[in-house]
């Protein structure tokens, strides 16, 4: 396939615009793209797309979801707005432990099924590829059973899945006041198992007062390394806990959330070059204050990804544009930052160095808008319209 009269967002260095430019495709990869004028004559005779002036970008990236699961907790999203804190909601069993609860008493089929409307709507709004993380099965079985539907979304939707284990999620009330018991007899061998099967790409984990210590998660992380799994983790979503900090030592591939984030923590995510996931939706859900240092990790060069952090409780959200918009709006974030944090950041946050921008021999992952300029994906608050979405080189029907 050939695009035409494309406006290009190559994103390799900025936007990366190109004018009237094209883009040929060679199978599931970009085999060349520039201006028209340049084009080889090679390409010619391959069958043309004309985007009429449209906007061509990669295709979108969210690394944060947690799509895998049951129930909702729109009684929560109420108790919130009459003033009960996350932290209270959380404490007094509910929280993620409801969505734990509900997540326990479906089958895998089930939460598939439930899934696949999500992914649906990420799709629709330009993603290409998406992470999945467990965490809502606090129990052996149920950590594997989430992972094993979480991969099975791949077979079912034109979508790249990368699944996350993160039982060190929240711990479940028979282990209350013993952490490092659990980390012992449920992380550690859910972590095991989920990579003998082959189900899992890296290993998260919840560091907060509600949950897990830096202390409790060491051997949960040098565990994941010695079986080659990259790491990341969940850090300074309510307090500042050091997370960042013991991430970065662990050569984490992103710290997630970062709004207690210390300039110790952003001086060794530089250092170790850890990505910061920014999650606006949750900050908007839960009327957060406190925005993380945005300024801060830009000075420092700590590169930025934005994610919708898609989960029932903080986060239900399930559009990446709307996620860019509530980055820019919320955050400051300019759109130029917002489209390359859903992007090509949001690839390194991945350890996917074959997407997330425009260049041969890159997949052909890509995203053709109704709009003329990059910055109206975050513009319109979630409603700019996807003309086209290309997955592997094939256009979706």
């Amino acid at each position: 396939m050939l695009l035409t009269h494309a406006t290009l967002a190559t994103m390799t260095s900025g936007y990366g615009l190109i004018a009237n430019a094209a883009v040929a495709l060679d199978g599931d990869r970009i085999a060349w793209a520039g201006p028209m004028a340049d084009l080889p004559a090679a390409f010619g005779a391959l069958g043309t797309h004309d985007c009429q002036g449209r906007l061509v970008t990669p295709g979108l990236i969210d690394c944060h979801t947690h799509a895998i699961h049951a129930g909702h907790r729109a009684v929560e999203f109420e108790l919130r707005l009459q003033g009960a804190s996350y932290a209270e909601i959380a404490q007094a069993g509910g929280g993620i432990l409801s969505t734990v609860a509900a997540t326990r008493a479906a089958s895998e089929d089930q939460l598939l099924a439930l899934a696949l409307p999500r992914i649906d709507q990420l799709i629709a709004s330009g993603a290409t590829t998406i992470e999945v993380k467990s965490g809502y099965g606090l129990t052996v079985k149920d950590e594997l059973k989430m992972l094993r539907a979480a991969r099975r979304i791949g077979t079912q939707r034109p979508v790249t899945v990368k699944t996350t284990h993160l039982a060190a999620h929240a711990l479940p009330p028979d282990y209350k006041g013993r952490a490092k018991a659990y980390i012992d007899e449920i992380a550690l061998p859910s972590l095991r198992a989920a990579q003998a099967e082959g189900l899992i790409d890296a290993v998260d984990a919840f560091c907060e007062t509600i949950a897990f210590s830096v202390s409790d998660l060491q051997p949960l992380f040098t565990e994941a390394r010695a079986l080659g799994l990259p790491v990341k983790l969940h850090a300074e979503q309510l307090t500042d806990q050091g997370g960042a900090a013991f991430a970065a030592r662990h050569a984490a591939l992103s710290a997630d959330h970062l709004e207690f984030l210390s300039p110790e923590g952003i001086a060794a995510m530089a250092k170790a070059g850890t990505v910061a996931v920014i999650l606006p939706g949750a900050f908007y859900t839960l009327r957060e204050r406190q925005m993380p240092p945005i300024a801060a990790l830009r000075s420092a060069g700590v590169p930025m990804a934005v994610a919708t952090d898609l989960n029932p409780g903080s986060s239900p959200l399930a559009s990446l544009t709307l996620a860019m918009n509530m980055a820019c709006t919320l955050f400051r974030l300019t759109p130029e930052e917002a489209l390359l944090g859903t992007t090509a950041r949001a690839a390194c946050a991945l350890a996917l160095h074959d997407r997330g921008r425009i260049a041969p021999g890159l997949r052909a992952d890509l995203c053709i808008w109704n709009a003329e300029h990059p910055a109206e994906l975050s513009y319109r608050i979630g409603a700019t319209s996807l003309h086209k979405r290309i997955y592997e080189g094939r256009p979706d029907v």
